[in-house]
Parts: C-alpha cells; sequence; structure tokens
C-alpha cells in the first residue's frame, strides 16, 4: 500500500504516519525529518534548507525532490511507503507522479486531515524540543516534569524557530497558497479522503484506517 498523508502544518500527520507505518510495516517518509537532520548536520542541503524554514517558507521543490526519488527506490518500500508532508504542491505532485511510474508503483490512497487554524497555532507554538536528544514535548498536550529540562537526558528544551507564533502564521499562508490546492487537484482523480482531524490519537488513526478499508 502506497499513500499519501496531507493536511496543514501540526494536523499530526507525523505521529499519524508513524502509527500507520506500525500498523502495515511500511516505511514512513518523511521530508521534513530529512530536512531537519540536514540542518542539524550543517550539511549542503541543510544550510540551504536551514534559510527558508527559519522564515516558515517552504523548501524549493529542486532540494527536496531527488531526496524522495532516491527513498522510494529502496528495498524496504517493495511493500509499500507512507508519504508525510511531500508532496507540498501541484508541481512535486506532478513529480512524484513521474517517479513512481519509472518504478512501476502508484498511490493508492491519499488522506487529507482537517484542522481549524486556532488548533494548529495551539498546537504548535505549545511544542518543545530537547537540544541534546531532539526529544519532544508539549507545553499542554505532553509536558515535560521540568518545564526547561528533557525528562529523558535533562538536556535543554527549546522553542523551534518554526513554532513560534509569527512563524507559524507565515506557514499556514504558504500553505493555504502552494499546499492546499493539492485537495482538489487529488479529488479530480478522485483519490483523496477528508477526515477531521480534532479528537484521540487513536480515534483519528481509526478513522484514517476505515478510510482506507472503505477504499
Amino acid at each position: 500500500m502506497n499513500l499519501i498523508l496531507l493536511g496543514p502544518p501540526g494536523a499530526g500527520k507525523g505521529s499519524q504516519g508513524k502509527s500507520l507505518a506500525e500498523k502495515y510495516s511500511i516505511p514512513q517518509i518523511s521530508t521534513g525529518d530529512i530536512l531537519r537532520v540536514a540542518v542539524r548536520d550543517k550539511t549542503t542541503l541543510g544550510v540551504k534548507a536551514k534559510s527558508y524554514m527559519d522564515r516558515g517558507t517552504l523548501v524549493p521543490d529542486e532540494l527536496v525532490v531527488e531526496i524522495v526519488a532516491e527513498r522510494l527506490k529502496r528495498d524496504d518500500c517493495k511493500a509499500g511507503f507512507i508519504l508525510d508532508g511531500f508532496p507540498r504542491n501541484i508541481s512535486q505532485a506532478k513529480a512524484v507522479e513521474r517517479i513512481l511510474k519509472k518504478i512501476g508503483k502508484k498511490i493508492d490512497h491519499i488522506i487529507n486531515i482537517e484542522v481549524s487554524r486556532k488548533e494548529i497555532v495551539k498546537r504548535l507554538s505549545g511544542r518543545r524540543v530537547c537540544r541534546n536528544c531532539g526529544e519532544g514535548y508539549h507545553i499542554i498536550f505532553n509536558p515535560p516534569l521540568d518545564d526547561k529540562k528533557c525528562d529523558r537526558c535533562r538536556g535543554e528544551l527549546y522553542q523551534r524557530d518554526d513554532d513560534k507564533e509569527d512563524t507559524i502564521e507565515a506557514r499556514l499562508k504558504v500553505y493555504e497558497e502552494q499546499t492546499a490546492p493539492l485537495i482538489d487537484f487529488y479529488k479530480k482523480k478522485d483519490s483523496l479522503v477528508s477526515i477531521e482531524g480534532i479528537g484521540g490519537f487513536k480515534d483519528i488513526t481509526e478513522k484514517i484506517v476505515n478510510a482506507i478499508v472503505a477504499r
């Protein structure tokens, strides 16, 4: 099964993708994670990507398409994969179709997770990350024992630049202008199902699984 998860920043694509990857024993491919590692390691790609990520704008297509293409060719994708955070615009969606056609694959399901703007700001602005081990927390939904220290390694907790409210608003504006049009793009292909991304984590996972089974 080859699956694409769509939705605005903070919709829960990453967490749901991880849960689905475990359920179906297929890899979750997140360009966001790949780019953050590159930024952390200060690779050539990472340095270029950081300037865009810090402003809350999308990393240019040419910096991510080739990464995804190579990733999909690996052996662990033979039984399927979950694309999380990619494609992010119609140009990338068309690139995915070309990539998959070359390797004899197609997308089976596209799930769009819908969440209100107010809820997204609440979710993202409360996120904190350990500077040492990368463990993630949320000041409301998953608070650390000490609001400044990681429970696991006692490293310093910080708020990423792209989780600050002004950057979140910029990210949402970019999403609405460039990524939201994917919803209509895939609707025309009759391959998209939208689900409400509000409620308990397991409830949302169940909605996604039911949408997959129904198709």
